[in-house]
């Protein structure tokens, strides 16, 4: 069984995602990872996009359960990728990747490949709308940019990264502009979803609103 939660970047769905997925039991699929891991390789090789596509083909990104048993990590060509994917640089360039049909081709497939194996928790951006449109239960996340960005700037601090906040709220602006109007799989709302704005929620209740609807689903 799959729960898919939808939104923009900033808006907490993977923090959120990832405590779901603990308090009920299930595994935390990260496809931004998948993504974010795909931007790297972009990003190692220039930023040349005919040049990646020409070598995407050989490259492997796939997803593992983690150690734990809690959740995936994504792995370029068998090796864990840790934090690097989390730089803005990559952040400044993920969506144009992920606009790239091929890439979304790969990333999909490994998702579907996953999730064959576990009851999964995922977050992203078209899961419920393109990838699981037979999902169980999707939700669709939202919030003001200027909390968005400063969760992502908090975010970012406390992995000792150099960031600043006007460049953070820059990028999200970036990000759903292209987001929301590429042509392949835009960030839109799944049909059938439940929305929710975390503007003004704290963390606990994100997690308690959609965690009792799952057990709601689960018992019913």
């Amino acid at each position: 069984m799959i729960v898919t939660i939808d939104g923009p970047a900033g808006s907490g769905k993977s923090s959120t995602a990832k405590k779901v997925a603990e308090r009920i039991g299930w595994n935390y699929l990260d496809s931004g990872a998948l993504y974010r891991t795909w931007t790297l390789l972009y990003v190692m090789g220039g930023m040349d996009k005919d040049y990646f596509l020409d070598v995407a083909g050989v490259h492997k990104v796939t997803l593992s359960v983690n150690e734990k048993g809690t959740g995936t990590e994504p792995l370029l060509n068998g090796e864990k990728v840790g934090d690097e994917i989390r730089q803005p640089i990559i952040s400044s360039n993920v969506s144009a990747v992920a606009a790239m049909g091929p890439v979304r081709d790969k990333v999909n497939e490994e998702m579907r490949r996953i999730v064959q194996e576990h009851h999964f928790i995922a977050d992203g951006r078209d899961l419920g709308s393109v990838v699981f449109p037979d999902a169980a239960l999707k939700f669709y996340m939202v919030a003001d940019l200027g909390e968005r960005a400063k969760r992502r700037y908090e975010e970012l601090k406390s992995k000792g990264m150099e960031v600043s906040l006007e460049e953070i709220s820059r990028n999200l602006a970036d990000r759903d502009a292209q987001d929301s109007g590429r042509d392949i799989a835009p960030l839109t709302r799944p049909e059938g979803s439940v929305e929710i704005d975390t503007t003004a929620m704290d963390f606990d209740e994100q997690v308690s609103f959609i965690s009792g609807l799952i057990n709601e689903k689960l018992t019913g």
